[in-house]
């Protein structure tokens, strides 16, 4: 007899704690497979029907329940006479189990299982950094349902899911005429955002403050309803208003903003005050007992308005308030000074939340401390813990090469940062002998590559990384930008192998992709579904950034839909607004007329984007076109209406616009090649060479956009992550159609033009020199 049969067979549901929420939800959906049991409540178990239970090791040991000396267990025992009994150590994994039982170990026999079986996930701890769609810059995506998310979370087997979101579409802060700063409020929201102290009590509306603490809690009890805890990723120490510190300003810390996104200085409370300490320490607990699941808060900082005292990565420099250390030290002295504040912070926060949750911790996202690494490290201890991609380097130099390329560099936090090398190792043991942890990133694909396009599959490189992950040993996993549920991104194979890895890390990549395949379009197309994903991969994998701010942050910088011309000031302000205004360049950002360029960045060199433009044309292109092909004449082939044909449909309409999405990427780096190519030649034929190349760029990418809106007026398909109440600077809206309309027309008989760039750009000064 199968676990199926046997299922089928029962008349009872029982769950063993109706104080554990999980427990329920994971009867009810037993119970979609079996309408016909009885749900009950039973202390000893069901008869004859499906036991349900998250046991501690008391109980464990009385159900005669062998967890094998395992902290995290899951455990599967199945008898025809009694029934099949599903018990875990932690509420995180008991849904999980409910799942597998239905969708995945139908097919094993009872008699296997009779003894029981022990299971274990392969990461202990595997938690969302920054879920774009739950808490961030996506969401106001059209069609999200955060249930469907987390529900999805659980069946892949995440244990935490950050949950501080702002209820409102747009932050708080208030922006001075004509900066941009502010719209990074919007994303990993601070302690403030949600409740207040006696400190600052009446700076933020009470309706605002309520609005966002009530979306937390509701997160927080969908993350309890499956099992999962909550967790809070915050960019800290956030500045905070003006009028905060006139009240006191004493209290002002350091300067946070960056100069040239900012158009009025921000600064932040001065965390070494005792004051300051008190103040959130007291919003803390304030939300840690409004949602007491919360396990962890993951500080981000030096960004986005927030940052240390007298760190080094500042944007302004080292500053901060008088409390600190006096001047005129060293720079040993500093760094020590600086690093010991943010020690400080972090075990304020870990002393809050440890008052509602004994386990709470407190975890630094690390590479932006690159002078205070050291003294970090070093004074690390339980409840203190980091994130990172890499332990090896300092900053965000990731000492890893590109997949493809030993020359492409810049792809950290995207699924191109493919690996993790033993040499992480002797980090981490240090870190974890002090009782420390480390979280790892990974990125599943949900954001930063090839937005807004959903789910671009990429399961190799995945794979990749979850076995190295499991290789080094790690433990914590982060999985950055979140993920995306079915609901909003069907057939998302890269989920769907982080799922298959955290259940059995021994399950080959091909056997992985070929169960999915069978279950997303039947036996027939199989084999083709699996090729179009790796040729997919291949694409991706054999893709070099130009310019990184560009591509994994495309959307923010409007490239898709900006004309492209040898020079933008060829253009008039007003025809250049229908994207500049929800475009991420002020008013003298140099990327506002130059693509090599962004504030004081120098990304890309002719040079350099000669190499990617020539690697995008010669390895990405065949294998994308190969791709769209595949998918093409498999859906011409699938019977009319049938489900082989919806998911060839979805897939196709997925791949046509990555290739156009990897187009203009080639464009971007030849358009430096051209244009800069072009201001610095010497000769004459070298100029008319790169006058050339600006031409036939111009006029790919005008081709390019032509095919784009086609696609847009044609797909019968979502393929793209949309707002669904208008534009903003991080996430396109509906109007995508007349964004390229107008850019097309734009670009119209400019391929002429002669290529130029103000060197002085950043130099202009609104109704003064420009």
């Amino acid at each position: 007899m199968t676990l199926s049969e046997l299922l089928q067979r029962s008349s009872e549901i029982c769950i063993l704690h109706d104080s554990i929420e999980v427990e329920n939800t994971a009867a009810a959906l037993i119970k979609e497979s079996v309408p016909d049991a009885t749900v009950l409540q039973n202390g000893s178990g069901a008869n004859n029907g499906i036991t349900i239970g998250v046991l501690s090791p008391e109980e464990a040991k009385s159900r005669n329940v062998d967890s094998q000396g395992k902290e995290q267990w899951m455990y599967i025992r199945a008898n025809e006479k009694t029934g099949i009994e599903l018990y875990a150590s932690h509420t995180w994994f008991i849904y999980r189990l409910a799942y597998q039982l239905i969708h995945d170990f139908g097919d094993r026999l009872v008699s296997d299982l009779e003894a029981g079986e022990v299971r274990q996930a392969t990461f202990k701890n595997l938690r969302t950094s920054y879920d774009s769609l739950l808490n961030n810059h996506a969401r106001t995506a059209k069609d999200f349902d955060p249930e469907d998310h987390i529900r999805e979370m659980a069946q892949m087997g995440f244990t935490h899911v950050e949950v501080n979101g702002l209820a409102t579409t747009f932050p708080a802060e208030e922006n001075a005429p004509g900066e941009l700063l502010y719209l990074f409020y919007t994303y990993c929201a601070a302690l403030d955002q949600f409740v207040y102290s006696k400190l600052n009590k009446g700076i933020y509306p009470y309706h605002y403050l309520q609005a966002n603490l009530n979306k937390l809690v509701r997160s927080a009890k969908l993350a309890e309803k499956y099992g999962l805890r909550a967790g809070l990723v915050c960019f800290e120490p956030r500045s905070v208003s003006d009028k905060l510190l006139e009240r006191y300003p004493m209290l002002r810390g350091a300067r946070v903003d960056h100069p040239l996104r900012s158009f009025r200085p921000r600064y932040n409370l001065c965390t070494s005050h005792p004051v300051v300490l008190d103040h959130y320490q007291e919003m803390l607990e304030k939300i840690m007992r409004a949602a007491p699941n919360i396990d962890f808060m993951s500080i981000w900082s030096n960004d986005s308005g927030a940052g240390f005292e007298y760190t080094a990565s500042l944007y302004v420099g080292r500053n901060g308030g008088g409390y600190e250390i006096r001047e005129w030290k060293d720079e040993n002295e500093i760094v020590e000074a600086a690093a010991n504040n943010i020690l400080r912070f972090m075990k304020t926060l870990r002393t809050a939340g440890r008052k509602v949750n004994p386990d709470f911790r407190c975890i630094l996202k690390n590479e932006v401390f690159y002078a205070e690494q050291d003294h970090l490290r070093a004074n690390l201890e339980p409840g203190l813990e980091f994130e990172t991609s890499t332990l090896d380097t300092k900053g965000f130099e990731g000492g890893y090469q590109h997949p493809k390329y030993e020359w492409a560099d810049d792809f950290m936090f995207t699924g191109l940062f493919n690996q993790f090398h033993e040499k992480e190792r002797k980090h981490m043991d240090a870190i974890e002998a002090k009782g420390s942890n480390v979280h790892v990133y990974i990125n599943s694909g949900a954001f930063w590559n090839l937005e807004p396009i959903k789910a671009v599959p990429y399961p190799k490189l995945m794979w990749e990384k979850l076995r190295d992950l499991r290789t080094q040993g790690v433990d914590y996993v982060a999985n950055m930008t979140g993920t995306i549920p079915e609901s909003l991104a069907s057939y998302n194979i890269n989920q769907e192998v982080l799922r298959a890895f955290q259940a059995d890390p021994d399950l080959p990549l091909e056997t992985v992709l070929k169960r999915a395949a069978v279950r997303w379009i039947g036996e027939e197309d199989a084999d083709l579904l699996v090729r179009a994903w790796l040729l997919v991969d291949e694409a991706y994998r054999s893709y070099p950034p130009p310019v990184s701010v560009l591509s994994f942050w495309s959307t923010w910088y409007r490239i898709l839909v900006r004309p492209f011309v040898p020079n933008f000031e060829a253009l008039t302000e007003e025809e250049r607004a229908f994207y500049e205004d929800f475009h991420l360049g002020h008013a003298n950002n140099r990327v506002r007329v130059d693509f090599r360029r962004e504030v004081n960045f120098d990304f890309c060199t002719p040079e350099y984007g000669n190499k990617c433009r020539h690697a995008i044309s010669d390895n990405v292109f065949p294998a994308i076109e190969q791709a769209i092909e595949l998918a093409r004449n498999a859906r011409n082939r699938s019977p009319e209406g049938s489900e082989r044909q919806k998911a060839w449909t979805t897939l196709l309409e997925r791949f046509i616009p990555m290739k156009n999405w990897f187009r203009t990427q080639r464009n971007v780096a030849a358009w430096v090649e051209g244009v800069h190519g072009y201001m610095e030649a010497t000769d004459d034929k070298a100029k008319a060479d790169f006058r050339e190349l600006t031409k036939l760029t111009v006029l790919d990418e005008k081709a390019n956009a032509a095919a784009l809106l086609e696609h847009v007026r044609t797909a019968t398909t979502d393929w793209m992550i949309e707002s669904a109440v208008g534009e903003t600077t991080f996430i396109y809206g509906s109007n995508l159609e007349e964004l390229l309309e107008k850019k097309i027309a734009l670009m119209e008989g400019r391929e002429e033009d002669e290529p130029f760039v103000d060197p002085d750009y950043m130099w202009r000064v609104p109704g003064i020199n420009c």
